[in-house]
């Protein structure tokens, strides 16, 4: 099971009611979860780790983590409230406004790291969850911990407006991509890291570094060199979600074809890994087709 571990929250979106009123309306997301999604849907074997609420929207993210075959067994279930994030859209721009103290997400501790089952075969980390604390700061233990046993793919996706201290953020990042066997960034990622895709895997573990480029496709940086993947062509709706399916396609690619172990990606080509990121670029197309964060089932690709 590649178990994703981060945040789960209820996307409050902009609509209108029968009478004309503005309102707002409820969607299960955040980056992890629409990863787990995908991964469900991809027909991986798929995990959720994370704070849940055992109020209405956290009963909503749970069952919808069941209607795509995600378990989220190991995800402890607290009474505290969910994370919602209401957003406006100004010009097109869409502008959050986040609820998040004193939350099942947020205030995931240490002491709620689960015991690894041995089901589990590798880690996803990434988003926002790596910002907050105290669950940023549990995430980074959870990593470190199973590191040196399970294979790790980390993506930052990193938000300055989210971070309130970057000293601190910074230093629990360095140590994740560190620990990461897999590593995917953006320029943006890049240029705020203060690093190149190369450097990444200097650091530490890392076997693979993905590089998104956007309409370009992405471009995969491993020990023997670089390679890129161009993007599928799409009738783009909007881009909700398409790198965390992206993420998801990778994954579900490599332990479709037995490559998501630590040994096996130590000792991957270029020929091992490109189908794994194809799948992704594949899969990262339809969402972008559609409106919202809706991964594709195995049965659409």
């Amino acid at each position: 099971m590649i178990l994703c571990c981060g945040e789960a929250l209820i996307d409050m979106l902009p609509r209108q009611t029968e009478a004309a009123e503005a309102a707002f309306a409820p969607y299960p997301g955040g980056s992890v979860f629409n990863t787990a999604i995908a991964l469900g849907r991809l027909a991986s074997s798929a995990g959720y780790f994370g704070g849940l609420s055992t109020d209405l929207f956290g009963q909503m993210l749970t069952d919808t983590l069941a209607s795509s075959g995600v378990d989220s067994r190991l995800a402890p279930r607290v009474d505290r409230p969910t994370t919602l994030a209401f957003v406006t859209l100004t010009n097109g721009q869409a502008q959050y406004a986040f609820y998040d103290e004193n939350t099942a997400g947020r205030m995931l501790a240490i002491e709620n790291l689960p015991e690894m089952s041995a089901d589990v075969s590798a880690l996803f980390f990434g988003g926002i969850s790596l910002v907050a604390e105290p669950a940023a700061d549990a995430y980074a233990a959870l990593c470190t911990r199973e590191a040196e046993r399970l294979p790790i793919m980390v993506d930052p996706n990193i938000r300055p407006a989210f971070i309130t201290d970057s000293a601190r953020y910074r230093s629990r990042l360095e140590t994740m991509l560190s620990s990461a066997d897999i590593i995917k960034v953006s320029d943006e990622d890049l240029d705020w890291i203060g690093t190149t895709p190369k450097g990444l895997l200097d650091i530490g573990a890392a076997k693979l570094v993905l590089l998104t480029l956007g309409a370009q496709g992405v471009r995969g940086y491993w020990s023997g060199g670089q390679f890129d993947v161009p993007a599928q062509k799409a009738n783009v709706i909007d881009t909700v979600g398409a790198g965390d399916t992206f993420n998801a396609g990778v994954l579900t690619g490599l332990w479709n074809a037995g490559k998501l172990t630590k040994a096996a990606l130590a000792s991957a080509t270029e020929a091992e890994f490109r189908p794994a990121l194809e799948l992704g670029s594949r899969a990262a197309a339809i969402t972008v087709s559609r409106a919202g964060a809706n991964p594709p089932w195995e049965h659409e690709l």
